[in-house]
């Protein structure tokens, strides 16, 4: 390994930047590609987890993220004709976190908080609107083809991290598999700038129904208050244009919040959703963190906060490694105990609340809500059902795998 060489991390969201910070605050040094010219604005993670939280704040950007955001303790569950059928308070969780609530900041503020730290590391270069077209991986290094406005660049690297994103370069041209299914329907996103709170909804809800469930977020917005998110599906079989219609988005609102007004539309949009995980998160010189190496559905909040968990628990080990006081069975152990948590709990855990969410049968519909009812009333059911849907089950179960 060749100390003058930086590692190369493709990818400027928040899994690329934090995976950057961690690793200049450990003395290596790298460059960050971005095929854009600047921080990504669409709508993404904006939900972030007591230990995502604590993580971001070791590596000394926790303060100016908490000076926006909200906190939200208190999130629901509800039937959309029935209403609440069960409510969770993370407060009860101030004896395992400091930060006990959900953190609603879209994830664009995160990354130019990053961003803005990066600026100042001697030690990191940040190389905007260049795309990578392929990686090729040799035993001491790997080789990096770029196109940019003036052309196709090559570039070396000691390590790649690719960070690029579910449709990541990385992945694909360096061999790894991407193993799982897409949702049938699509997801229609709104954005609404109308007190939810009058409606009943916390900051976070969830409501279930077959044809008509949604996720609800209060979010941040440094331009003024009530913004809220608003996700639900959507057939694959109509077109986006007539998705899209201003009315037809209104209806969509109206039924699902089940509210007969007017809704001040901010925005509105259509994604597919998937869930699949790489084979490896490591191959030889070549690492994958975040959706390039897993994606998931939106329910729960996993997405976002397992990237960054995935880019905390890589930038320790590969610092080792550069620093030579690790071997590359430090990065196995990396591919390992992020795999193992995006299989056992991100996946699991995103593919049960959606199903909780659209189940069809009324009768085990009932029984569902009744059963999560009768877990938010104990205090040691709840309990542990907040330390697992916060993820701070899934930090301790990564350490205990070697």
């Amino acid at each position: 390994m060749h100390q003058d060489e930086k590692i190369a991390i493709i990818g400027a969201g928040p899994v690329g930047l934090t995976t950057a910070l961690g690793l200049a605050r450990r003395g290596v040094p790298c460059v960050v590609y971005e095929s854009l010219h600047g921080i990504a604005r669409e709508q993404r993670g904006a939900a972030f987890h007591p230990p995502t939280l604590e993580m971001l704040h070791e590596l000394g950007v926790g303060e100016p993220l908490m000076k926006m955001g909200l906190r939200i303790p208190v999130w629901q569950m509800r039937d959309r004709v029935n209403g609440v059928y069960a409510e969770f308070d993370l407060g009860v969780l101030a004896d395992a976190t400091d930060f006990p609530f959900r953190f609603h900041l879209p994830q664009h503020y995160l990354s130019t908080v990053l961003l803005n730290e990066l600026r100042q590391q001697p030690n990191v270069e940040i190389r905007l609107g260049e795309t990578l077209q392929s990686v090729e991986a040799s035993d001491d290094a790997v080789r990096l083809v770029f196109s940019t406005e003036n052309g196709r660049r090559e570039s070396r690297a000691s390590w790649v991290v690719g960070a690029d994103g579910a449709h990541s370069m990385v992945r694909k041209t360096a061999g790894f598999s991407f193993d799982g299914f897409t949702w049938p329907e699509k997801f229609l996103v709104t954005n609404v700038r109308d007190p939810l709170e009058a409606l009943g909804y916390t900051g976070t809800a969830y409501i279930s129904d077959p044809d008509a469930w949604a996720v609800v977020l209060k979010l941040y917005d440094d331009t003024g208050d009530d913004l809220w998110r608003v996700a639900m599906p959507a057939s694959v079989d109509v077109d986006d244009a007539m998705l899209l219609e201003p009315e037809s988005v209104q209806r969509r609102l109206r039924e699902t919040l089940g509210a007969d007004m007017p809704f001040t539309l901010a925005y509105s949009g259509t994604y597919r959703v998937h869930q699949r995980v790489a084979d490896t998160f490591v191959k030889g010189r070549v690492l994958l963190a975040g959706d390039a190496a897993h994606i998931n559905n939106p329910i729960g909040g996993f997405g976002l906060n397992g990237g960054v968990h995935d880019a905390c628990n890589l930038a320790s080990k590969l610092a080792e490694v550069w620093h030579g006081r690790a071997t590359n069975e430090a990065l196995e152990l990396y591919s390992r105990q992020r795999r193992t948590i995006a299989l056992d709990v991100v996946q699991k855990n995103s593919i049960r609340n959606k199903n909780l969410m659209d189940e069809r049968d009324p009768a085990v519909r009932l029984r569902n809500q009744q059963t999560m009812h009768a877990l938010s009333i104990d205090p040691y059911r709840s309990r542990e059902y907040l330390m697992e849907t916060s993820m701070l089950s899934a930090v301790l179960q990564a350490l205990q795998i070697n």
